[in-house]
């Protein structure tokens, strides 16, 4: 991803986390072994207290009231002064193994805490924070394994005057899909051997300057994304490049995905230029020139003991590759040139995971279109990759019904190519960021740490929820790339600044971020 000019295009929903607690009272008032109520129906709108549920703190802050995601009426956390509230129940008799709680929310935002837990059920007590959004339902799950025949759902508040929850269709179930998690914690960090080599410094929380793939590490990223162009107007992302940074991944323990751009510079849905070595090259020519890159790049890597584990055919193609050869305008080519890239990386090695990527993560109509339209025409892909940007690409709502479908659409496992949030608004050097004025930000997910820190553990909660387990997970778009002279957005421009170091996971003092947190979500 990189978006060089401006885009103001504001979203409307985002997120809320969570961090107190509310002890429960000494002995439950409800005891059953199913979940009971769990869509509020039984009692109407008005209900004080649920039929099945208890409550405790602020009662008069939790209650029934219509307009519910599946049926007539929901359960609302609201009060016009501050609460702290808990509605609860507790389920005992149950068989030990794995359950997952379901449910689907909405919030205003602007709580203390906000969110779901399993608890008392006989391990960890699981959590899951409530995304910020006031229109749009969203599908959250809770996993927990329980080891004591017992375990309490919980509903909690911790809030300030006005601030508002609705929580509807609880489902508490058993069985292997319980404990689900996601694989990929990881990020983008195709900056990092430039900015070092231009003398940026990484240093660990406590400021001891620290190799950033070990500080990265040690906080839970899993799995590292490296863009690869063709013959780079700076000498960077190039296959040489490539090959030096995966040593060092690999090093880690962490796996390894590769960004194909097929270009010499930036490919988003803007902007596919051919790379120049193949300018005026003939379709049949482009598949080949396809196909040899992608076989040069992973089977040098496989040649070092650094297999690549995810490869993308592509950039966030909603347009297609290799203008104007590879448009989607015409299907027909795009499809060759797509299994070209496909078959390249199967020749190398045939367990590595083929996903193409597309932007715009909450086009639900462009992303059927998209996938529909390969899949007529026979396009080969192992798993889908989206880009989502709250301030651009519409709201979590939006996301997470694109996500599911295409989970379901093309029963392919799906997972966030890019995500970002910034924790500042100002910028370190003399270039003007792209995400820098409050009017520019999602609802509920303020600039600041604590903001991004938001931001990515409810993606993950989004990734987490999606269905038979086909949420793999998320990349972090760009952890490494702080503000270093020389090392700006332009490979053809050394003066040009970076725009994007207020998103970046390791801060102005360069120390790491306590927003790598969300590395170590489920």
């Amino acid at each position: 991803m990189f978006h060089p000019r401006r885009t103001l295009r504001a979203l409307l929903l985002p997120l809320a986390a969570g961090l107190a607690l509310t002890a429960l009272p000494a002995g439950p008032v409800h005891a059953a072994s199913t979940l009971t109520n769990g869509g509020f129906e039984a009692d109407g709108a008005g209900a004080a207290t649920p039929n099945g549920w208890s409550e405790y703190g602020d009662t008069g802050a939790s209650f029934t009231e219509s307009g519910g995601h599946g049926g007539s009426h929901r359960l609302s956390h609201w009060s016009s002064s501050a609460y702290k509230v808990e509605t609860y129940q507790y389920l005992s008799g149950l068989t030990n193994g794995n359950y997952k709680l379901t449910a689907w929310v909405r919030s205003g935002g602007g709580q203390k805490s906000a969110y779901l837990a399993l608890k008392n059920c006989g391990g960890a007590e699981q959590r899951t924070d409530l995304p910020v959004s006031s229109s749009g339902w969203i599908r959250i799950v809770v996993p927990v394994t329980v080891t004591g025949n017992q375990c309490t759902i919980s509903v909690n508040s911790d809030a300030n005057a006005g601030n508002w929850i609705n929580v509807d269709d609880l489902t508490f179930t058993s069985g292997t899909t319980g404990t689900t998690g996601t694989s990929i914690k990881g990020a983008d960090i195709s900056s990092l051997a430039k900015s070092e080599a231009k003398g940026g410094v990484y240093r660990n929380s406590s400021g001891t300057a620290a190799d950033p793939l070990s500080v990265l590490k040690s906080s839970g990223m899993n799995y590292a994304r490296l863009k690869v162009w063709v013959n780079p107007a700076d000498g960077y992302n190039n296959k040489a490049r490539v090959l030096a940074t995966a040593k060092r991944v690999k090093a880690q323990g962490m796996r390894l995905l590769v960004d194909f751009h097929y270009s010499d510079f930036w490919a988003d849905p803007g902007r596919q230029d051919k790379p120049a070595a193949w300018a005026g090259h003939s379709y049949g020519q482009l598949k080949t020139d396809v196909y040899n890159h992608t076989y040069d790049v992973l089977n040098a890597l496989k040649a070092q003991g650094t297999t690549a584990d995810m490869v993308q055919v592509g950039n966030e193609i909603n347009g297609g590759m290799l203008w104007n050869e590879g448009s989607t305008s015409d299907w027909t080519r795009l499809a060759g040139l797509l299994n070209s890239g496909y078959d390249a990386v199967k020749a190398v090695n045939p367990s590595t995971t083929v996903a193409l990527h597309l932007a715009e993560g909450g086009d639900l109509e462009g992303t059927r279109w998209w996938f529909d339209s390969a899949r007529s025409n026979g396009v080969k892909f192992d798993a889908i990759g989206l880009s989502f940007y709250g301030y651009w690409h519409g709201t979590l709502a939006d996301f997470q019904t694109t996500l599911d479908d295409a989970a379901a659409r093309y029963g392919k496992p799906v997972f966030v190519a890019e995500t970002a949030y910034p924790f500042r608004l100002d910028s370190e050097d003399a270039h003007e960021n792209i995400i820098d004025t409050s009017a520019e930000l999602v609802p509920g997910y303020p600039a600041s740490v604590t903001g991004q820190t938001r931001w990515m553990n409810d993606m993950m909660s989004i990734v987490e929820a999606v269905p038979n387990g086909r949420g793999l997970g998320v990349f972090y778009w760009e952890a490494t790339w702080t503000a270093v002279n020389g090392n700006g957005w332009d490979p053809t421009d050394a003066a040009s600044g970076n725009a994007w170091e207020n998103q970046a996971l390791f801060g102005y003092d360069d120390r790491a971020l306590s927003s790598m947190s969300w590395f170590r979500h489920r």
